[in-house]
């Protein structure tokens, strides 16, 4: 990937902060119960919704093993229907190829649809280091690129904002942009929908070139799915003249059927619909000018360390995401610390998961986010490629702990193993030599009872982490041992002490 967020510190004092927010916490958790909830009555309408799951993790997996084959069976039938295909190794090869196709039309300006994949190689800042201006063209991408923000979310990128912080942003900074805020624009739904369809509407008639991502590419006849809700998303593949197309190469499912699946999944899990408002899909190119869609497409493959991922056996099954953002919506973590937290454009359980193996685990922040989890599996029970979580995470943390050698876009890179975990090392060792020495041990029981008076409620240094929010046991006046040779008198239990 690109990086982290530039001066991001690592996710415990991240999500330290974001915690004595009240305003963020009170708009994540009315945002994410009401999602939650929504999504629950949605998925409890179909019957057959177990076997559904079961499907698409059966073609994501199947499709993962033989990923080389389809991809070229996916290029060969972009290229045969008019588009041309580019592959990209990371981010830096991308943003260029990107920057070059844009300037070889002669513009400085292009509409985006909403995509992950740009935000994770930082397409937006490279193409304005080209003198190329991206315009954001999804509702909540706009609010989140007008107010200098970052998206927390995967599906409601602004989530974290609630309807008067975002009247405040339309009314100060939509003129600097194009067209400014309407007079007197208040915080009701309809206004503010209709303040940025009225500043978006000018910028989708203007545009030659637009920018998009993709949620599925089909490898049997090289058509592209977005799906979306507003209708934007239809606007920047149909208008434009030329499109580019970023999508990160897990995103292939190899044939038109296998679609059917997903489209019934997808939809539930995300927004709690049975069906998107608007599911578009193309396959090359149109030579009419009087037809819908674009005149020149291009196809940008990414990799951006996938490739990777893909050849850690517990970790590829992050690589089946389809960027529903329902395991988002149930984590008690995400709730509470927000999307920022993460440091990376995926936040939450899945981000925890993916950002480490995109990135490596070699930074402070990326080392941290296996950590950012309670364990509690609500993100692998609702996840409709049943993707386990929890046990990628438990993967993740010992990769962090133990070290050795990993890739990360394609580089070896040596990990020590992390200082943080040292004293908790130090604790098991001392801990596996008592245990196997049954005089020590009655010893130091004996010690730690006599002594309890002296105990602090809480641990120094390191240990405060765990101790910080919840008291020590207290230890007991005397140890089991003692008192079973003191009741039973050392017999086995069967009689009464004499």
């Amino acid at each position: 990937m690109s990086g982290t967020y530039l001066g991001m510190p690592a996710f415990p004092k991240a999500a330290h902060e974001a915690v004595h927010d009240a305003t963020l916490r009170g708009n994540l958790r009315h945002a994410t119960h009401t999602i939650r909830a929504k999504r629950a009555k949605a998925v409890a309408e179909v019957s057959d919704w177990a076997a559904l799951r079961e499907a698409g993790k059966r073609i994501k997996d199947h499709t993962l093993r033989h990923l080389d084959r389809y991809l070229v069976q996916l290029e060969e039938s972009v290229t045969a229907a008019g588009g041309t295909v580019h592959w990209a190794a990371d981010a830096d090869e991308a943003n260029r190829i990107v920057a070059d196709l844009v300037k070889a039309t002669g513009e400085s300006e292009v509409v985006k649809v909403k995509s992950m994949a740009t935000q994770e190689i930082g397409l937006n800042e490279a193409l304005e280091a080209e003198g190329i201006r991206a315009y954001e063209t999804d509702l909540a991408e706009l609010i989140v690129q007008l107010g200098k923000d970052r998206p927390s979310h995967i599906l409601v990128p602004a989530i974290h904002r609630n309807r008067g912080e975002i009247r405040d942003i339309f009314r100060s900074e939509m003129g600097e942009w194009g067209r400014p805020a309407p007079e007197g624009l208040t915080d009701t739904p309809a206004e503010l929908a209709e303040a940025a369809r009225l500043h978006l509407r000018e910028k989708f008639l203007r545009a030659k070139v637009g920018i998009s991502g993709a949620n599925f590419m089909v490898a049997e006849t090289g058509t592209l799915v977005v799906v979306e809700s507003e209708g934007n998303g239809r606007m920047c593949l149909t208008l434009p003249e030329t499109l580019i197309s970023v999508v990160g190469i897990e995103k292939i499912v190899p044939t038109w059927r296998d679609l059917e699946v997903f489209l019934q999944t997808l939809p539930r899990s995300s927004t709690a619909e049975r069906m998107n408002p608007y599911t578009s899909m193309w396959t090359g190119t149109t030579d009419s000018e009087a037809a819908d869609g674009p005149r020149t497409f291009h196809l940008v493959l990414l990799d951006n360390g996938r490739t990777d991922t893909l050849a850690d056996e517990v970790g590829r099954q992050a690589l089946r995401c389809i960027r529903c953002s329902a395991c988002l919506n149930v984590c008690p973590v995400y709730e509470r610390a927000g999307g920022h937290a993460y440091g990376s454009v995926y936040p939450g359980p899945i981000g925890a998961i993916l950002s480490p193996q995109l990135r490596g685990v070699t930074s402070e922040i990326d080392a941290s986010l296996p950590y950012a989890s309670s364990l509690c599996g609500a993100c692998y029970d609702v996840c409709p490629v049943a993707i386990d979580i929890p046990e990628v995470l438990v993967h993740l943390r010992e990769r962090v702990v133990e070290g050795g050698e990993v890739t990360a876009n394609g580089n070896k890179v040596v990990l020590k193993p992390a200082k943080g975990h040292a004293a908790e090392r130090a604790a098991m060792r001392a801990a596996r030599w008592t245990f196997a020495r049954p005089g020590a041990l009655r010893a130091g029981q004996r010690l730690a009872s006599r002594t309890r008076r002296l105990h602090p409620r809480s641990l120094p240094g390191p240990g405060k982490a765990w101790s910080g929010s919840r008291d020590l046991p207290a230890v007991p006046a005397e140890p089991f041992r003692d008192w079973w040779q003191r009741t039973q008198g050392g017999n086995d239990g069967k009689g009464a002490a004499k």
